[in-house]
């Protein structure tokens, strides 16, 4: 290696490191010693400076939305409690709120499924024990929002699938009228009536946290692509949605990756 090389690698563990000790909010995060124990002190090293000291930093995405995509990959996922439980911490410590990362999690109910859910909140609630009281937070404006007023579920639920995936949502629906129709009833009546017009989380914070539950499933493709124009039809950028998939890469893995990518440039090329 270089002596330039070796000057890039050191100044990206530099910047890695003060990132990930403001994240977790210790001077020697657990990770280092983790790789240490097994002889991967290096490796580790790496990890730090390529993830956080280079992906972290990169433009498209700010800190407290690549924790609220990583807390929202972490519940789908379903293995991770440990990583979850520090992200969450980290999302508190760059300015995110408990009711944003509660609301992620439950956001991710409806594309990874229950279990998953209760297995996430449990860490969250880990994460949460031992810190002082939050306030609670205002619900927020709710007048401009399409399904003001709307008390019927199913057409509270039509009104926000409409603002969030247009034509494609309800052709989803329309997909399931000849085997499962109330299958079609659930999605509009829950996911979208109830779910989606919560609180405390905007319409184009929920797409991009979906948008890492499906890259972080790596089975739902097509629900990306209407996820991924969900996105854009809400206020969100084609960069946010390249951004999103390549932070995941190192949560998820590359293949994931590389699968979102490739379904993300089809829907910007049918747009």
């Amino acid at each position: 290696m270089s002596d330039l090389q070796q000057q890039d690698r050191a100044a990206s563990f530099a910047q890695g490191l003060k990132l990930i000790q403001q994240l977790g909010g210790a001077d020697r995060p657990a990770v280092l010693d983790l790789f240490e124990s097994v002889g991967e002190g290096e490796f580790g090293e790496q990890c730090v400076g390529f993830i956080y000291g280079d992906v972290y930093h990169r433009p498209g995405l700010p800190l407290p939305e690549r924790q609220l995509v990583t807390v929202a990959a972490l519940t789908a996922l379903g293995y991770a409690g440990s990583q979850l439980q520090f992200h969450a911490k980290a999302a508190l410590n760059v300015g995110c709120t408990r009711r944003q990362l509660v609301e992620t999690v439950i956001h991710v109910s409806s594309f990874a499924g229950f279990p998953a859910t209760l297995n996430a909140l449990t860490a969250l609630k880990a994460a949460f024990d031992g810190l002082p009281a939050e306030e609670p937070a205002p619900d927020g404006e709710v007048a401009d929002v399409p399904w003001a007023g709307i008390e019927d579920r199913y057409e509270r639920g039509l009104a926000a699938m409409k603002a969030v995936d247009g034509e494609a949502g309800e052709r989803v629906a329309d997909g399931l009228r000849d085997i499962a129709p109330d299958l079609a009833t659930y999605i509009v009546e829950f996911t979208f009536g109830e779910i989606y017009t919560r609180p405390h989380l905007s319409l184009r914070h929920r797409e991009i946290v979906t948008i890492a539950a499906c890259v972080a499933l790596g089975t739902a493709l097509p629900q990306l692509k209407v996820h991924i124009n969900g996105l854009l039809n809400v206020g969100g950028t084609e960069q946010e949605a390249v951004e999103t998939v390549l932070h995941l890469a190192f949560y998820c893995g590359f293949p994931a990756a590389l699968n979102a990518l490739a379904a993300a440039r089809e829907v910007f090329a049918q747009r």
